[in-house]
């Protein structure tokens, strides 16, 4: 055992649907975690809210559970670090109270005003180029037509909620609104602001706002905040929060990361063009890359992440185990009469029924599109569907074809994450998040997408892992370079060449549906 497994970090993973919080070594030994779910509020037109008093609560709750636990002793945890949801703001005011529920990176309303601000006379797919080529060529993107990002987010407070937007004193991302509450200091991070399309990202080591880009920014620059490094420590704990925890004053808080940021580091994999998917409610494909690139027309771009000189490529799917969690709630197990009893373990017997059913769902095809899609088409319009369903499909084909479906989605966005990549191909990928529990996803995932599949260990802890990481980098005791000597595996999966061809042919049919019915989608939920 490593002298810094006595070292700890209390490390935050706050997500969409659950937070939780772990002790983990610097190393990535994981001693104990609680948990806690989380409320998402849906509202007409294309919302979606959370109550950031919820995610403080709950954190604060699970972090005095597994402290009192005695798992480690408390002069043993030197830091704490957390990682996020990204593309959530906050309005704070000077005091850092939340003037209203976060607005939240599924939430589409701000669409119509950034849609105002990006174009021009003369407009090359929707942006004035002249703009474009400034938020490409400083920041490496572009503001998403879709409203789901940060600048979005600022141009609805200040169009639709005027009086709100004059008391902001800060606008925070998630992971910023946490580190307030530790610490009390009003910060940003490369990846919580980066999308705020006013910073300056040609050097992942020094990352700042772009006087020009400010200025062309319709919000005021003053209720943006200053900028750490993700390995940065912000300062102490707040001497309030160190004592309710029972844990010193001297605990430093490191800026931590996105989920994202901090999945690509936990899942070990941290050299150039080394691949991670993770599924959770959302999923992406994501590897280093080792400089600032976009790809507009699929929404990708290599960004700076966790590493100082490195850039992070992510493909972002929407919903993906969220699927599941539809499937569950909605279709399979919706609390009407026909309702008997709750499952005692719905993803143990999901997988199992789904086990049951031959490659290709007996005939069934699922587009995994329930609240639109963000790559590789950034289309908030696209909706899930149910394909060649027939009276010999049973419950059980469909449970098959969700998987399917959203393994199916990510191939689309391998081929482009592959170019992108500068055609170095994405094999092995290290496969983490909620989904890569399931043994039978990890095989659907290796042949549909016909790569080699590195199921990580302990999964579920992998963002947990990359914040403890991030702070032990921070705070000198490890190195980028040894956190892949710290990750396991269950299993390997190889592509079954039984398979090739099936999904192959199913991938063919459902890129015909994308392309047959995109119009259609649009004329149902225009927005």
């Amino acid at each position: 055992m490593s002298k810094n497994d006595d070292i700890y970090v209390l490390t935050i993973d706050l997500g969409t649907s659950a937070v939780k919080v772990a002790l983990v070594s610097i190393t990535g030994v994981v001693a104990g975690w609680e948990e806690a779910a989380l409320p998402l509020h849906l509202l007409p037109g294309g919302g979606a809210e959370q109550a950031p008093q919820d995610w403080w609560h709950a954190i604060l709750t699970c972090s005095k559970k597994i402290i009192n636990r005695g798992l480690v002793p408390a002069q043993n945890i030197v830091a704490v670090c957390a990682s996020t949801q990204g593309a959530g703001t906050v309005p704070v005011d000077r005091n850092g109270k939340p003037l209203m529920n976060c607005i939240t990176w599924l939430d589409s309303r701000g669409a119509p005003y950034t849609r105002n601000v990006v174009r021009g006379v003369v407009n090359v797919a929707g942006y004035d180029p002249i703009k474009l080529w400034r938020w490409i060529s400083i920041g490496g993107g572009a503001p998403s037509h879709s409203g789901k990002d940060i600048m979005g987010h600022m141009l609805l407070v200040k169009n639709e909620f005027p009086e709100i937007y004059q008391k902001t004193y800060k606008f925070l991302n998630v992971l910023d609104y946490i580190n307030l509450c530790f610490t009390g200091e009003f910060t940003a991070t490369p990846d919580s602001i980066m999308d705020c399309w006013a910073v300056d990202n040609r050097d992942s080591r020094h990352i700042d706002y772009h006087p020009a880009m400010l200025k062309k920014l319709p919000i005021d620059p003053d209720k943006l905040p200053k900028i750490y490094l993700c390995i940065d420590v912000i300062g102490n704990l707040k001497a309030d929060v160190a004592e309710e925890l029972g844990l010193s004053k001297e605990v430093k808080v490191v800026a931590g990361a996105m989920d994202y940021t901090s999945a690509a580091v936990g899942s070990g994999a941290v050299l150039d063009y080394q691949p991670h998917l993770y599924i959770g409610t959302s999923s992406w494909l994501a590897a280093h890359y080792p400089k600032l690139k976009c790809d507009i027309f699929h929404y990708m771009a290599a960004l700076p992440c966790a590493i100082p000189g490195k850039y992070l490529l992510i493909a972002t799917q929407d919903t993906a185990g969220g699927n599941l969690t539809y499937l569950r709630d909605n279709l399979i197990y919706h609390k009407d009469d026909l309702l008997q009893a709750d499952p005692a373990d719905y993803f143990t017997a999901l997988n199992k029924v789904a086990a049951s059913v031959p490659p290709g769902s007996n005939g069934l095809i699922y587009t995994p599109w329930l609240y639109g899609e963000r790559c590789p088409p950034d289309d908030p319009n696209l909706r899930a569907g149910i394909y060649n369903l027939s009276l010999q499909n049973t419950r059980s084909d469909l449970v098959r074809a969700f998987l399917e479906g959203v393994a199916l989605n990510t191939r689309w966005m391998l081929g482009l994450v592959e170019k992108f990549l500068d055609n170095h191909p994405a094999n092995p990928i290290n496969m983490v998040g909620g989904g890569a529990n399931s043994d039978l996803w990890c095989q659907i995932q290796a042949d549909v997408l016909n790569r080699t599949i590195r199921q990580v260990t302990d999964p579920v802890r992998v963002n947990v892992r990359g914040a403890a990481f991030m702070a032990g980098v921070g705070l000198g005791y490890i190195r980028y370079e040894d956190v892949p000597s710290f990750i396991q595996f269950k299993n390997i999966y190889e592509p079954n060449p039984k398979n090739r061809a099936l999904y192959d042919e199913r991938f063919a049919v459902f890129m015909e549906i994308y392309k047959k019915n995109k119009a259609i989608y649009h004329r149902l939920n225009k927005q």
